[in-house]
């Protein structure tokens, strides 16, 4: 496969989770009425769910990955996140409907980890960071456009023919990976799936202090940005009164994140992944401190114009960091690429439910919690890295 197709593929697979979250945005309203939601805030858990099923599957396709190659562990998680779209499309109540999300977010696990691995094996160094953006930059494409497609699906059905949509494109996405990619992994290097192996490699990939703190630095930022994901119907769509227009502003300030992926593709090799993070976090958190002021000084609702450039600017940020963070945490243990993103990934993935969640119920008709969750973890993420670069420092000094 060449190396465009491998992008495309790879950007297609860790799509799936994208396109669960952010194609259902515009249809929350409708599943609220629908399954008889009474607080608008719970309307978040159809977003927030999924990533529960996520921290629990992320654990497992990394170890299993290793023990029986990537792609029988990929075939398995997208069974059950299809499993999980056909749940919830024929759901009659909202608890049923939480259960088919988080099957989704069990499947959809599988190949947000498993294509770490599969990129690690092939590539390293920097050359992975520089591959990493690019698949960034091709998945970004899919929250920009899902929630306009969601919107448009809303026009002519209703919000099941949503996860009828998602099943279609899991199957196109599982016969595309089995017939033209081969298996990443020599069977001479694969390891037994047992207790004992996933123990030692969830213990030397915690143990080792970069891949520990880079992986709570990606947590705290992806915390955000969860929060973000979970109110940012209620901020845009009812707040700032945009009503149908909500898909265009949300795509919108997806694509800022595009933009900084193609960016960071072309100045990772020069400037180095870790430099890169480093400059991209001070920017984000130097944002939320100006903007925490404006805020304030419009009471909680400052003008629409002036959020979208807070938010744009702060995704750009958001897209130097995404691919860099998790290729850095991964990068030192490659000799158990499989586990250590599984750990990597589920700890990311945990950190970032419970934070968002926080911000994300902490909703009150104002954008302070949102901007406020922006300032405080990405203060926390930007001193995690500092040290990261004094141990790398420290090394190269010998």
């Amino acid at each position: 496969m060449r190396q465009n197709e491998f992008v495309a593929l790879m950007a297609l697979l860790m799509s799936f989770v994208a396109l669960s979250i952010d194609a259902m945005l515009p249809a929350l309203g409708q599943i609220g009425a629908s399954l008889h939601i009474a607080d608008t805030n719970d309307t978040q858990m159809v977003i927030t769910s999924i990533f529960v099923g996520m921290s629990v599957g992320l654990l497992i396709y990394g170890p299993l990955s290793d023990a029986i190659g990537r792609k029988r562990a990929i075939f398995i998680g997208l069974s059950i996140y299809l499993a999980g779209c056909g749940l919830s499309y024929f759901s009659q109540s909202f608890e049923v409907m939480l259960m088919g999300r988080v099957l989704q977010g069990l499947g959809a696990a599988s190949a947000r980890v498993v294509t770490l691995a599969l990129i690690r094996d092939r590539f390293e160094g920097d050359e992975m960071g520089r591959v990493m953006s690019l698949i960034v930059l091709v998945f970004i494409m899919v929250p920009a456009l899902a929630p306009l497609v969601g919107q448009g699906i809303l026009l002519i059905g209703d919000w099941r023919d949503i996860f009828a949509f998602m099943m279609l494109l899991g199957v196109l996405g599982m016969t595309w990976f089995a017939v033209r990619l081969r298996e990443t992994l020599d069977p001479n290097l694969r390891r037994g799936f047992s207790m004992r192996n996933i123990g030692a490699g969830m213990w030397e990939t915690l143990r080792h202090p970069k891949a520990r703190w880079l992986t709570f630095a990606s947590g705290l930022i992806f915390g955000a940005f969860i929060g973000y994901l979970a109110s940012a119907r209620q901020i845009l769509e009812i707040q700032y009164t945009l009503g149908d227009n909500f898909p265009y502003a949300f795509g919108g300030l997806a694509l800022c994140i595009g933009m900084a992926s193609y960016v960071n593709s072309r100045c990772v090799q020069r400037m180095g992944m870790l430099r890169v993070c480093t400059l991209a976090l001070k920017g984000l958190s130097g944002l939320a401190i100006c903007f925490i002021g404006v805020t304030m000084l419009f009471e909680g609702h400052p003008p629409f114009a002036l959020l979208m450039l807070y938010l744009g600017s702060t995704f750009f940020c958001v897209g130097l960091l995404y691919g860099n963070l998790n290729a850095l945490a991964v990068q030192p243990l490659g000799h158990i690429a499989g586990v250590a993103s599984s750990v990597i990934a589920a700890l990311q993935t945990l950190v970032s439910v419970i934070l968002g969640g926080i911000v994300g119920v902490s909703y009150n008709g104002t954008v302070l919690p949102l901007v406020t969750g922006f300032l405080i973890f990405g203060v926390g993420a930007l001193l995690l890295t500092l040290r990261v670069s004094r141990l790398t420092l420290a090394e190269a000094h010998g």
